[in-house]
């Protein structure tokens, strides 16, 4: 359970989240927050607290070849050493030799990117993403704001984040942000 949105705009890459710690019916809300920044990068994740303590305090971003474009960085450096760290961590899971971690929303370099649960990177073409069980609130809730002409990027998010929280049992308030400029 979580909202996580992500939006990219003017150079800047804005990522809010909820507050929410759901168990099956049951809901209390955090103060350890699900969106954070480390180091040059920020961070909004779902799946797990754990996950995101470990990745928090314990993952340390590997050094990125300016020669190296920042989408195949993410692919294999990032990636590998996030792997290390989940592991290190006893929060990876292997199951029929198939590793798994959680999901979350990476801001870095200008760029939005959604981490899942099998190690792949994306990146859409629209410029913003969720996840979380509030996503698809989220994300028609982005799109919408778009398509109506509404610039300002933290009210867009704001918005989309009070639509999920209106529609979805597994999302609560009060909603943080980090704003990461590139």
């Amino acid at each position: 359970m979580t909202a996580i949105a992500g939006l990219i705009y003017d150079g800047k890459v804005y990522i809010g989240g909820d507050s929410a710690g759901v168990d099956k019916y049951d809901v209390v809300v955090r103060k350890d927050t699900k969106v954070f920044r480390v180091k040059d990068f920020i961070f909004g994740y779902t799946s797990s607290f754990r996950m995101g303590q470990l990745i928090r305090f314990s993952f340390v971003p590997p050094q990125h070849d300016p020669d190296v474009d920042a989408y195949e960085y993410m692919c294999t450096l990032f990636v590998e050493e996030l792997r290390k760290c989940l592991k290190d961590g006893g929060y990876a899971k292997i199951d029929n030799n198939v590793e798994e971690g959680g999901q979350f929303l990476v801001g870095y370099k200008g760029c939005l990117f959604d981490i899942q649960s099998d190690f792949q990177v994306g990146e859409t073409v629209y410029g913003y993403n969720a996840c979380g069980c509030g996503m698809n609130y989220i994300l028609g809730s982005l799109y919408t704001s778009e398509k109506c002409g509404v610039k300002d990027p933290m009210a867009r998010i704001e918005m989309a984040l009070s639509a999920a929280e209106e529609f979805s049992g597994g999302v609560r308030g009060p909603f943080n942000f980090e704003i990461l400029e590139y």
